[in-house]
């Protein structure tokens, strides 16, 4: 839950845990590249932080965050990755296109998660503003690519957990 009052990348209640061998990949939009970039660096730091090693990120870039869910299930079926974190930026503009854009990735990138039975963590921003966007990537209010690093490993040890409780 959102809240002016602190630093989203701090609310965890578990703890994130040890990354080491799995694979991810990140997919970074282009648009708003200020933003995204600062997002990118944040994810991929987390995963290092985490136990992940470099030759196990595959980081890539697609034009706009609409991009993200064809890009993500590219990574989907055409890599072995674990997981696939979005990251992408979308602010408020003076006609209806952010709506039209914030759904369709919100419920594309949320469809191939389910079809291809992989964690998607998503780090994508959806701001009134252009300083609403900086304050969720690396400003005062944490970083979303950190965040959505954070969830991607905890929904890899999760599925690896109960998939090996049912073995």
């Amino acid at each position: 839950m959102a809240t002016s009052l602190k630093n989203l990348s701090d609310t965890a209640i578990q703890p994130i845990p040890n990354a080491t061998g799995y694979k991810f990949g990140i997919l970074v939009a282009e648009w708003n590249p200020e933003v995204t970039e600062s997002m990118g660096k944040a994810a991929k730091e987390t995963l290092l932080v985490h136990g992940v090693k470099p030759e196990d990120i595959l980081y890539k870039y697609v034009p706009g965050s609409y991009e993200l869910s064809l890009g993500a299930q590219y990574m989907a079926e055409y890599t072995d990755v674990d997981a696939i974190i979005v990251l992408g930026c979308v602010i408020q503009g003076e006609t209806r296109h952010f709506d039209y854009v914030c759904k369709a990735v919100t419920e594309g990138t949320n469809e191939v998660s389910l079809k291809y039975n992989i964690p998607v963590g998503f780090g994508v921003l959806t701001t009134e503003n252009q300083q609403q966007a900086l304050d969720r990537a690396g400003g005062k209010h944490g970083n979303k690519g950190d965040e959505a690093a954070g969830a991607a490993i905890k929904m890899v040890a999760l599925k690896h957990e109960i998939n090996q409780k049912n073995d």
